[in-house]
C-alpha cells in the first residue's frame, strides 16, 4: 500500500489520526503545566523555551480539529488529550520536584529527639517553644528541597502522627542547610519517644 492511499484510507482518518490528535493534546498540555510551574518559580528562559515548543504542537492540532469540524471523533481526541496532559503534565512536576518548601510542625510533645534526629540528617532545623490553645508546644520550621519533602514528613510522622504540620511554597532562599543528594534516610525505631 502506498504512503498516499494509505493517509486516505477510512483507517487512518478514523483511528491513526484521532491517535495523532490526542497525543499533540497531550504534548502541549504537558508542557503548558509544566511551563507554568516554571514561570512561577522565576525559571524563565526554560519557560520561553517550553512555550514556544507547546504552543507549535497546539497550532498544528488545533487547526486539523477545526479543518474537519466534520469529524467529531478528532474534538473528542482533542478533548481527551487536553484531559490526559493536565494529569501527566501534573505528574511530571512532581517527579521533576522543582524548588523549595517550609514545613511548619507543631507538637505538643518533647521535640528534642526529632530535632536531634532532622539534624543529624542533614536538615537545617530551627525551633521554638510557643503556647498553643492546649498548652505549650514546640514549634519547628525547616525548608526542604521539594524532592526531600516526602523524607522529612515521614520522619515527622513517625515521630508524631498526632504532630500538625503545614507546608508552604518558597519562592527564594539565601543559603540553608540541606541533607545531601541520594541519601538513604532509615529512621524506623531511631527516634526516642517520650512523653506520648
Amino acid at each position: 500500500m502506498e504512503v498516499s492511499s494509505f493517509v486516505d484510507s477510512t483507517f487512518f482518518s478514523l483511528v491513526i489520526f484521532p491517535i495523532i490528535i490526542f497525543a499533540m493534546r497531550l504534548c502541549d498540555v504537558s508542557l503548558m503545566t509544566i511551563r507554568i510551574i516554571f514561570v512561577s518559580k522565576g525559571i524563565k528562559f526554560w519557560a520561553s523555551v517550553l512555550g514556544f515548543f507547546e504552543i507549535t504542537v497546539w497550532l498544528i492540532a488545533i487547526s486539523q480539529v477545526m479543518n474537519n469540524l466534520d469529524k467529531p471523533l478528532y474534538a473528542i481526541a482533542y478533548a481527551l488529550g487536553f484531559a490526559t496532559g493536565n494529569y501527566l503534565g501534573a505528574f511530571l512536576e512532581e517527579k521533576i520536584a522543582i524548588g523549595v518548601n517550609l514545613v511548619r510542625v507543631i507538637t505538643n510533645k518533647e521535640a528534642q529527639p526529632l530535632v536531634d534526629y532532622l539534624n543529624k540528617e542533614g536538615f537545617g532545623v530551627t525551633s521554638i517553644d510557643a503556647e498553643g490553645s492546649k498548652g505549650p508546644v514546640k514549634i519547628i520550621y525547616s525548608v526542604v528541597r521539594r524532592k526531600d519533602l516526602k523524607k522529612i514528613i515521614d520522619i515527622v510522622n513517625e515521630f508524631n502522627p498526632n504532630a500538625f504540620y503545614s507546608i508552604e511554597e518558597v519562592r527564594g532562599i539565601n543559603k540553608g542547610i540541606f541533607p545531601p543528594q541520594n541519601v538513604n534516610f532509615k529512621f524506623r525505631n531511631k527516634l526516642t519517644r517520650k512523653g506520648k
